[in-house]
């Protein structure tokens, strides 16, 4: 399973009733895959997992495995107590899925070799290849990066630290394990852009878009950029687009979910609002995103 491309978080649309609204889901998902995603990732953080049941998980799962087609890979997202991790992997791989992004642990602080040993017993309930992410309660050495990546069904690792030294030293000791040159690194910071080009000093090219989520056309014309070393709109779209979105992102916790799925209504598919504990974007922030799209969408000729 390997990856090209821009990456779709797609959000998980609910209907007025709070329920999940499947054909709003592949409605959104049919769209992303239209417009040139290189995986669907769907029911993780800007699918809102933290709010969903099992049966939510598995169900979102499956509309996305059908939408798709094969056309790109499918991955759903499980993590927590160790239980519970492992159920939603069976879920997963019932759903047919073609991998699973393994969130950290719940709460509880790990030694290193306990974090070790949670993958271990997650990825030995389910066939799946897993990636792992790296936030949280879950921080890892570059050793236990490399015992990780050892495991044979774990195929990458996702980081939602920022610590470009940290991942530099496990970028470096995965590539020295024999295999270690096919093993794959994202980067899965909130808004992801504004670090890719630093991420791709040390090597980790790809990366989680949630931009892509509801302004494809911005993310993939930047993506692009970045490929070609476009470094003029690579800035201007950094300057005028990405760094707004992110200090607009930073005013209210949550609102790096939140302001996603308010861009989604915003271009015309109307996915409702967060569950709880989030709260959905006060009516002046949603119109300076809106403002911010529309630039967005002009410098990119959109």
């Amino acid at each position: 399973m390997k990856f090209q491309g821009v990456l779709f978080f797609p959000v998980t649309p609910f209907g007025a009733d709070g329920s999940l609204d499947e054909e709003r889901l592949a409605q959104h998902i049919e769209s992303g895959v239209a417009a040139g995603a290189g995986g669907v990732f769907v029911a993780c953080g800007t699918g809102e997992f933290h709010a969903l049941t099992p049966d939510e998980i598995e169900q979102a799962t499956r509309v996305a495995v059908q939408t798709t087609a094969g056309r790109v890979p499918v991955l759903a997202a499980a993590g927590g107590p160790l239980p519970v991790a492992r159920d939603q992997t069976a879920r997963i791989e019932r759903a047919d899925a073609d991998g699973i992004l393994l969130l950290p642990p719940y709460l509880v602080t790990a030694p290193q070799r306990g974090l070790v040993r949670y993958v271990e017993e997650v990825t030995a309930a389910t066939g799946l290849p897993v990636i792992f992410y790296q936030r949280g309660t879950a921080r890892v050495t570059a050793d236990t990066a490399a015992a990780i990546a050892a495991l044979p069904q774990v195929v990458g690792l996702k980081d939602g630290i920022g610590d470009i030294e940290r991942m530099h030293r496990i970028v470096r000791a995965v590539r020295a394990l024999p295999g270690g040159a096919d093993f794959q690194f994202f980067n899965g910071l909130p808004t992801a852009e504004m670090t890719a080009p630093a991420y791709r000093g040390i090597g980790v090219e790809l990366y989680s878009s949630a931009v892509f989520a509801f302004a494809p056309e911005i993310a993939l014309a930047f993506h692009q950029a970045l490929a070609r070393d476009d470094r003029e709109l690579v800035t201007t779209l950094l300057d005028e687009f990405y760094g707004p979105l992110v200090e607009l992102r930073d005013e209210v916790p949550g609102y790096a979910v939140a302001l996603v799925k308010a861009g989604v209504n915003l271009r015309g598919l109307d996915v409702g609002g967060v569950r709880a504990p989030l709260l959905d974007p006060a009516p002046e922030h949603v119109a300076r995103l809106a403002k911010l799209i529309d630039h967005g969408l002009e410098a990119v000729g959109a």
